[in-house]
């Protein structure tokens, strides 16, 4: 039996990602779009944040230090369930079988990097986060 969690925050957002620059720039996106960021600089640290205030969005990165973003999806997805955070990944892992993979493991959707403001908002209109006027 998990632990109770914190309700989501309201339009909140976890950037998961091991570069500075990668979190201020997906920072000045998201809020932009209307969302609440917060940042972690690695999977063992996204879960703890998760855990306090479950956020709505959780963009995250799949090479990091400590915690890679495949391992922090998979223990997401068993504690939180598989819709809630809305996770997706955002990284320079290209290939066919990582994307699968993460698919697979609950990630809602995938970004390549290097991404800007037209391609997060796109991805979020998909989702059903923001209206596709505002992306």
């Amino acid at each position: 039996m998990s632990a109770p969690h914190a309700q989501p925050a309201k339009r909140g957002c976890l950037v998961v990602d091991d570069s500075k620059v990668v979190r201020k720039a997906a920072r000045r996106i998201l809020e932009s779009l209307g969302f609440e960021v917060r940042e972690a600089e690695d999977g063992a640290k996204a879960l703890e944040a998760c855990r306090e205030a479950l956020p709505e969005l959780v963009m995250l990165d799949w090479n990091m230090p400590v915690m890679d973003g495949i391992t922090f999806l998979r223990a997401a997805r068993a504690e939180f369930g598989p819709s809630e955070p809305i996770i997706v990944l955002c990284t320079t892992e290209c290939g066919f079988d990582r994307i699968l993979e993460a698919l697979e493991a609950g990630a809602q959707e995938y970004v390549m990097k290097p991404f800007d403001a037209e391609i997060i908002g796109g991805k979020l209109a998909q989702l059903g986060l923001i209206q596709a006027e505002a992306a």
